[in-house]
């Protein structure tokens, strides 16, 4: 008679090929990739209708383990990628920070991240007002006052945001 694993127990092959259909999608942060594969987990048995799919944390560690040491997730890659196409969306450093830390990343490596980019924050956020504001620049000050408040909601700094209208050529 065969011994075989019970079939609510999710095998580390199984996990695997999920981690990297999942990474070859994109690449994720390694608490990112570890919350998805729980999801992903639970949304499997919920449509199977099966009993709860039990995932050890040995079998999931392991998998992270295996994609880090393979190349498959690099955290510092990732959060330079993730500010460089956040920044080219038209998002402050604020904004990115957030996004970053609700994706698990600890304040100290986005720090790191965000000093390293090589990111003109100011020239960002006065593209970003260009943009917004269209060929009429605000004269007023109820219209700068709103241009100055879309911009505080994209994540800038007081001073890239001061930066913009000091150089505005009225």
């Amino acid at each position: 008679m065969e011994s075989k694993a019970p079939n609510n127990v999710v095998t580390h092959s199984q996990l695997l090929q999920r981690a990297v259909w999942m990474l070859g999608q994109r690449d994720h942060g390694t608490q990112e990739l570890r919350e998805k594969l729980r999801q992903s987990i639970a949304r499997k048995a919920l449509r199977d209708n099966t009993p709860e799919l039990v995932l050890s944390e040995e079998t999931l560690e392991g998998v992270i383990e295996w994609c880090r040491e393979h190349g498959y997730i690099d955290d510092p890659r990732f959060c330079q990628q993730f500010i460089a196409q956040r920044s080219r969306r038209g998002y402050g450093p604020l904004r990115i920070s957030q996004d970053l830390q609700r994706k698990g990343f600890e304040q100290a490596a986005i720090q790191y991240g965000l000093l390293h980019s090589e990111i003109d924050w100011q020239q960002c956020a006065r593209e970003v007002a260009e943009k917004k504001a269209g060929r009429r620049w605000p004269t007023t000050y109820p219209e700068k006052v709103k241009l100055q408040r879309y911009l505080y909601s994209r994540g800038f700094q007081s001073e890239d945001i001061r930066a913009v209208f000091e150089n505005i050529s009225l």
